[in-house]
């Protein structure tokens, strides 16, 4: 123990010089944007003051897209290491994030970038096996990664950054897949709750919101039906690249573990650290595209969206709010369906302090009539074909990724939703952004001249503003996904959600338009107004780094 204390300090101590280096520079995301003006928002043209006061205003990332240092200091392998390099053709530009943005060792700048965006927090998240390189504790624990959070948080609050950590990000450590199957198997239960343990007891005094899972939908729909992302399992009618997998399954089975883990969690975290001296809150984040009836005449296609969202949003809030899988489900899933113990039941009702709200775009929902019952997978159980390609009106707002519409009305629906169905409940937008395709060709200037993104940010703040005034929703904050580029997992680094533009060969960042709209819009109301003042300011906030950095600020 003793060793591990001298260690750990002589860490922080070689790494502190680093972070002093790091945080000698001040930046302006409006910098060299000579063909920008910023234009207040017609909805919302006070930006951040036109929202309650402790509204939170951030950016997001997840610790394989950015961190990079894959093989350095000690980390272990993630699932998404083994598929990442034993399935490169599964990524769409056969790579990997060994190297991602290196945020490992980059931090400090982001971290200065993120405050000159009169940003108030950070979402980020930890990596399992950079603590735990074999997935438990008993099997060594990695002190330079233990460390690593240590002076990323730190410096996060010195910089009047809160941290809101997410635990686990889709990459689980690959030693406890192959040792029993990963989320396959109730085993990750225990090992997922000794896991949160150590989180909460090494970084509790320093982290007030925790979110346990991130997007488990997607996670097992691509990753247990589809194939497309780690582990890669799915059957071989669903993909045929899929090695191993049964779609019909083991969805609802990883699905059903991930739910008993977030529990276990949340119970571990309320019974032992709230009610004693952290007091901090814990919640989950769930992704889910809003849905719109094919035909609004048709009272087939109106149940349709309701079995969709069940699907997709009941399937996880509706455990943890009140025990049970949504009824739909269990009548089409059948047996198929794990079910919960009375005991395992009580656990889930009420196991978190907020949800965390992942909103990117709209879809139309159609009753599926032709329903196979011999070929059943989890993406067909709904009898439901969501699909985007129905309407002029969506088609007219395609963003960059060819997934995506603007819609910010869905997400307005999709809040009231929430606090109609789940007896209005606290709720971040822990992820809201769009995609471009990455072009070769395009020139930095282009590039970054990202004025539709601009435009998505502004139409869904505004929905947002809307869903507070006029339906009295308890939305707490909103994260723009996300701070810069990054490694967009089976789309690996061809599509862009950054609001700073990542060069991948230097890995230099550049402020993109959205970048500056985003820092103008969340200008705090004791900044001044005047531009040739906020200009002096910078000035002398630039001149004062070179001595103290931890008290210049363009706040």
């Amino acid at each position: 123990m003793a060793f591990r204390v001298l260690m750990l300090l002589l860490l922080s101590c070689l790494l502190a010089h680093g972070i002093r280096l790091g945080m000698a520079q001040s930046y302006d995301p409006c910098e060299n944007l000579t063909d920008y003006q910023y234009k207040p928002s017609e909805q919302l043209p006070h930006g951040r003051r036109h929202f309650p006061n402790g509204f939170v205003f951030g950016s997001a990332t997840a610790a394989y897209q950015v961190e990079g240092a894959a093989n350095t200091d000690g980390r272990g392998p993630s699932i998404w290491d083994r598929f990442a390099h034993e399935f490169p053709d599964r990524i769409a530009d056969w790579s990997n994030g060994d190297v991602a943005l290196d945020h490992y060792r980059n931090y400090p700048e982001d971290i200065q970038r993120m405050k000159a965006m009169n940003l108030d927090a950070y979402r980020f998240s930890i990596s399992w096996t950079r603590i735990f390189p074999h997935g438990r504790m008993q099997d060594g624990i990695n002190d330079a990664g233990v460390q690593f959070y240590h002076n990323l948080l730190d410096m996060l609050i010195e910089n009047r950054l809160e941290p809101y950590v997410t635990i686990w990000h889709w990459d689980t450590p690959q030693a406890l897949e192959a040792e029993y199957g990963g989320f396959l198997s109730r085993n990750i239960v225990k090992d997922f709750k000794d896991y949160c343990n150590f989180l909460f007891s090494e970084y509790g005094d320093k982290v007030k919101k925790w979110i346990t899972l991130n997007e488990p939908m997607v996670h097992v729909q691509r990753g247990y039906d589809e194939g497309l992302h780690a582990p890669g399992r799915c059957s071989g009618r669903a993909n045929r690249k899929c090695v191993a997998g049964d779609s019909a399954t083991e969805p609802y089975i990883v699905t059903h573990n991930l739910l008993l883990a977030h529990a276990a969690a949340y119970r571990l975290y309320e019974e032992e650290y709230k009610v004693h001296d952290q007091k901090g809150v814990v919640g989950i984040t769930i992704v889910t595209f809003w849905f719109l009836p094919y035909n609004p005449d048709a009272i087939a296609d109106r149940f349709a969206v309701d079995r969709s969202l069940d699907f997709n949003y009941g399937w996880y809030l509706d455990p943890i709010h009140y025990g049970r899988y949504p009824r739909s489900m269990v009548d089409l899933v059948g047996p198929r369906l794990p079910t919960f113990t009375n005991q395992e039941s009580d656990m889930l009702k009420k196991s978190y302090d907020f949800i965390g709200l992942n909103y990117y775009t709209t879809y139309y929902a159609k009753n599926n009539a032709e329903f196979d019952p011999v070929h059943l997978r989890y993406t067909r159980d709904s009898h439901a074909i969501t699909t985007r390609t129905y309407s002029q009106f969506l088609a007219a707002s395609q963003m960059g990724s060819t997934w995506q519409y603007k819609y910010p009305e869905g997400l307005r629906n999709l809040l009231n939703y929430t606090k109609n169905t789940y007896d209005d409940p606290d709720i971040y937008i822990t992820e809201n952004g769009m995609g471009t395709q990455e072009d070769p060709e395009q020139k930095l200037e282009e590039a970054i001249a990202d004025t539709m993104r601009v435009e998505f940010y502004n139409d869904h703040l505004a929905s947002i503003y809307q869903a507070i005034k006029e339906e009295k929703v308890k939305v707490k904050g909103f994260f723009a996904w996300s701070y810069a580029d990054n490694y967009e997992w089976n789309d690996g680094y061809s599509v862009r959600f950054g609001l700073n533009y990542v060069n991948y060969t230097d890995l230099s960042r550049h402020p993109k338009h959205s970048a500056c709209w985003y820092s103008h819009f969340c200008r705090r109301s004791e900044q001044p107004k005047d531009d040739n003042k906020a200009d002096k300011r910078q000035h002398f906030c630039r001149r004062r780094s070179q001595g103290s950095p931890q008290r210049c600020s363009i706040r």
